[in-house]
C-alpha cells in the first residue's frame, strides 16, 4: 500500500515505519494517523517482520505534535473523535505482538511523546525535546499521554510536565524514566537497529506472552497479574520454541526458533 505522509520498509526480517512530513516537523494529523495505523497493521501477520522502529524523517523532528490548524476547527464532538482515532493507532502500537521501538529523533512533542509512549521501548538522540504542551493550547493530551505518562514516571512526575507543559532534554527524559537510552544523534538509527536484532534473536512467541503479560498485569492486581503469568509461561511451555530453546541450551548449541 502506498502512503502519502508515511515511508515503510522491510529489512531481514526489520520492519521501519517513519513518518515523512519533514516540512511540518512530522506533526500529525488525521490522514497520517490512519496512514500509521496502515502500516502497524501492514507488518501485523507472519513471521517477516520480527520487530519495528517507529521513527520521523528529518533530523528536527520525531513528531513534533499535532497538526494545530486541525486543532483549531474541533468542537466537543468532533474533538472527542479526533482523540478516540489517535488512542485506536497508541493502542494499536502498546499491544503490537511484536517489539516496537521509538527511534526519538529530535522534538516529540504532545502526540509525539504520546506516541513515543506507546511504543514498548524509548531510544533518543541527545538532541531529542519531549514534552506535553497541551495545556499551553487550552487542551489536554488526547492521544493516551494522561494515561501513560502517569504509569511510566508516576503521577507527580507526569502532573509536573502535564500541568507545566513544559519542555524537557533527552537527559532528563533519560532520568525520569520516560526514555530507555540516550545515544548521539549520529548513533540513534543503529543503535535501535541492534538492539531490535537482539531482541530478534530471541522466540517469538515468548516476545508475544511478555508483552501481553506487562502490559495487561499492570491494570490487574498483583494476584491477578501472577495468575495471567502463569498462564502465559504455561502457553510458552507448550511451543515448539520452548522446546527447541530448552533443547539447545542442554546440547551447547545454536538456537533455531520458527514462531511455532
Amino acid at each position: 500500500m502506498e502512503y502519502k505522509n508515511v515511508l515503510t520498509k522491510k529489512e531481514d526480517g526489520l520492519g521501519w515505519i517513519i513518518i515523512n512530513r519533514p516540512d511540518r516537523l512530522n506533526a500529525l494529523n488525521a490522514e497520517t494517523i490512519k496512514e500509521l495505523y496502515q502500516a502497524f497493521l501492514s507488518f501485523e501477520g507472519g513471521s517477516e517482520v520480527k520487530a519495528v522502529i517507529l521513527t520521523g524523517s528529518g533530523e528536527k523532528a520525531f513528531v513534533a505534535g499535532a497538526d494545530i490548524g486541525e486543532l483549531s476547527r474541533l468542537d466537543m464532538s468532533t474533538g472527542e473523535k479526533y482523540v478516540l482515532e489517535g488512542q485506536k493507532l497508541t493502542i494499536l502500537i502498546e499491544n503490537f505482538k511484536k517489539p516496537v521501538i521509538a527511534a526519538v529523533n529530535g522534538y516529540a512533542l504532545g502526540g509525539g511523546t504520546e506516541l513515543a509512549l506507546s511504543c514498548h521501548i524509548r531510544i533518543a538522540s541527545e538532541k531529542a525535546k519531549m514534552g506535553q504542551p497541551e495545556v499551553k493550547l487550552g487542551l489536554i493530551p488526547g492521544f493516551g499521554g494522561t494515561q501513560r505518562l502517569a504509569r511510566l514516571v508516576g503521577k507527580g512526575k507526569a502532573l509536573e510536565l502535564i500541568l507545566s507543559g513544559k519542555m524537557i532534554d533527552a537527559q532528563e527524559a533519560l532520568t525520569i524514566g520516560l526514555l530507555n537510552r540516550v545515544v548521539p544523534p549520529e548513533e540513534l538509527s543503529s543503535t535501535c537497529e541492534a538492539f531490535a536484532r537482539e531482541i530478534m534473536a530471541n522466540a517469538p512467541l515468548a516476545l508475544e506472552y511478555s508483552i501481553e503479560a506487562i502490559n495487561k498485569g499492570l491494570d490487574q492486581t498483583l494476584e491477578e497479574g501472577l495468575r495471567l503469568e502463569a498462564k502465559l509461561f504455561g502457553k510458552a511451555c507448550a511451543t515448539e520454541d520452548s522446546k527447541e530453546g530448552t533443547q539447545a541450551f542442554l546440547e551447547k548449541r545454536k538456537v533455531n526458533f520458527r514462531g511455532k
